[in-house]
């Protein structure tokens, strides 16, 4: 009787340990999986709509502070005067769009206009904070970008699309007098190993 009831016993622990093997590989799977998920939908989303991309007007989300991206449909609420330092800062912002960094220029004035997405240390994070950007790796040169503020719009064209090292700051550096965008993201999507840089400058028909 006892080596019965110690043969159920051991049948019922090694099923639990079995359960307990597939829960965790499941969870394993899953945490990748929800990180990526938006990442795979951006991408199957921008290849479906290939054929139909840039045939219509795409209305800004925000005139007062909006940035749109005809070639990816990317369209935007951008948070002013972001500090890039401060993660509680920015996460809160980037929950809503993405981010204007503190101290950088406005579209309306010379200087480097510097808006930024970033990946989060974690993976519930990084679905909300980069999901808007996931897709500049698709800009080359000549693509335009539109930034709308102060219900004016200025036109941009890509002039450099380029990954840098996370500690690369110099980026959002607003010393010099020349007017340009400077969009910036985490990279790969998901992580925080890198950074994606799209440099913009002004075209002719800017209304200034």
């Amino acid at each position: 009787m006892d080596l019965k009831n110690s043969k159920k016993e051991s049948n019922i622990k090694h099923i639990v340990f079995i359960l307990i093997g597939i829960g965790l590989i499941i969870i394993a799977l899953a945490i990748p999986a929800a990180t990526f998920a938006p990442v795979f939908k951006a991408e199957i989303n921008y290849q479906l709509n290939n054929k139909n991309r840039g045939t219509s007007e795409i209305i800004p989300i925000d005139k007062d502070f909006s940035i749109v991206i005809p070639k990816i449909n990317a369209n935007t609420k951008v948070l002013k005067n972001i500090d890039p330092f401060d993660s509680k800062i920015y996460q809160l912002a980037l929950s809503k769009g993405v981010a204007h960094a503190k101290g950088t220029a406005t579209p309306n004035i010379a200087g480097n206009t510097f808006i930024f997405a970033h990946s989060a240390g974690n993976w519930y994070q990084a679905n909300q904070f980069n999901a808007v950007f996931y897709l500049l790796n698709k800009l080359e040169v000549g693509d335009e970008i539109n930034v709308y503020y102060q219900s004016q719009k200025y036109v941009y064209s890509v002039s450099e699309n380029k990954i840098v090292n996370s500690n690369e700051s110099e980026y959002m550096s607003n010393n010099s007098l020349d007017t340009k965008l400077t969009l910036m993201t985490c990279w790969p999507p998901g992580t925080t190993l890198k950074r994606l840089v799209i440099i913009a400058i002004p075209k002719d028909d800017n209304k200034k």
